[in-house]
């Protein structure tokens, strides 16, 4: 089956910097599960899937528009430490978490004092030019209850509680 606007698909992936170094991988996990024509991907990867079918591999490298965005300089915020999540001791470089209006967000730690911390709020990837290698996994068609909630179900997409 092919993937096209209402497919559910499941793939395995790793991102490579510009010198192919990786970046983040799935490979050996569950599989990342989206709705396709949703807004629930990245654009470059929704237009790089559209047409494949389940077992493909490809690699396809994405200008940052089409990933995570151009980097916004001046992107520095002050925030109290105890809200920077994933780590109990922080160090300048390291990547963390923080819960925004727009939801989880990773930023980077740029430097840190006694309660506040300086992060970068740019996405740690953004502004690069990434070459993703992906595998499609299993590709169906998205069940009604999907396609009214906008998003995949079940394993490697969003459950409901």
């Amino acid at each position: 089956m092919q993937i096209t606007e209402g497919s559910v698909v499941q793939f395995f992936y790793t991102v490579k910097d510009e010198n192919g170094v990786a970046l983040e991988s799935n490979v050996g996990h569950d599989p990342i599960a989206y709705l396709h024509g949703h807004n629930n991907m990245m654009i470059g990867i929704e237009k790089a899937m559209l047409g494949r079918e389940a077992g493909e591999s490809f690699s396809v490298t994405l200008p940052p528009e089409d990933t995570y965005g151009p980097r916004v300089e001046g992107s520095e915020q002050r925030v109290p430490v105890k809200h920077l999540q994933g780590a109990k001791k922080w160090s300048a470089g390291m990547i963390g978490v923080l819960n925004t209006e727009q939801g989880q967000r990773q930023v980077t730690v740029l430097k840190v004092g006694k309660f506040m911390v300086t992060v970068d709020t740019n996405h740690p990837m953004a502004g690069k030019t990434l070459t993703f290698d992906i595998e499609v996994g299993v590709v169906r068609e998205a069940t009604a209850e999907e396609i009214a909630h906008g998003h995949a179900h079940g394993t490697g997409g969003h459950h409901h509680h």
